[in-house]
């Protein structure tokens, strides 16, 4: 037994979630959590296959990416998991994927528009976009620089009111009060990447969703007198 057992078998399953939910293939991807009591982050190791994935096999590090336990190597992008953590506070999961929506936002360096209420539903702003990475970034400490481009759009925003981002030219990352939200909003972020693509190819002059209905939907689901839902 380990005192990080469950939080290896969270992070096990909230992988497992990603490619069940059809935004993974391969290893094209990964999740983590972190114990911040004991300043220990579990993730998936770096390159094995979901079908190989073992609970197992979830690496624990600790905040500067030292191991704990596990005996392979874990993910190659750590070091931009472990950025994040130590820039917002307040989370307690990551995900990222290479879902092809998303990705392709990312590939053409655009904010996702908030054009529907589907997208208002899960927050009032655009899914932005980092600015590309210049040479010296890529050449240097690429992990933690991808991680520093995603701190330096957020110094303008609210980490905890937009929970994903596009890098550019790579793919989402999103993160949650729990990996098991951070999953959740991998796969939202796909979805509304697909709605957004489909839109602007019916018309491409759609206009962004006015400031009445993204209040009205984002709030009857988040709002103090939110109504969407059960209670209780």
């Amino acid at each position: 037994m380990s005192q990080f057992d469950e939080l290896k078998e969270r992070v096990y399953q909230s992988n497992m979630e990603l490619p069940l939910k059809g935004v993974v293939i391969y290893t094209f991807g990964n999740a983590s959590a972190i114990d911040r009591e004991q300043n220990a982050i579990a993730i998936k190791p770096s390159g094995v296959p979901y079908e190989k994935l073992k609970s197992d096999n979830i690496i624990v590090v600790d905040m500067e990416g030292k191991r704990i336990e596990g005996t392979l190597r874990p993910s190659s992008d750590t070091k931009t998991h472990l950025m994040l953590y130590r820039h917002f506070p307040n989370i307690g999961g990551i995900a990222h994927t290479h879902s092809p929506y998303a990705v392709a936002w990312s590939q053409a360096c655009k904010a996702i528009p908030i054009l529907g209420t589907t997208h208002a539903d899960h927050l009032t702003a655009d899914i932005p976009c980092t600015r590309v990475m210049t040479d010296e970034m890529i050449k240097g400490d690429y992990e933690s620089e991808t991680g520093n481009q995603i701190i330096e759009l957020f110094s303008s925003l609210s980490c905890e009111e937009i929970e994903m981002v596009l890098v550019a030219c790579h793919g989402p990352f999103t993160w949650g009060r729990t990996v098991e939200q951070a999953v959740y909003n991998a796969v939202i972020v796909e979805e509304l990447a697909k709605i957004a693509y489909f839109t602007l190819q019916i018309n491409a002059k759609t206009p962004r969703l006015k400031s009445t209905l993204i209040d009205k939907h984002y709030l009857r689901k988040h709002g103090k007198n939110a109504y969407y839902g059960q209670s209780g």
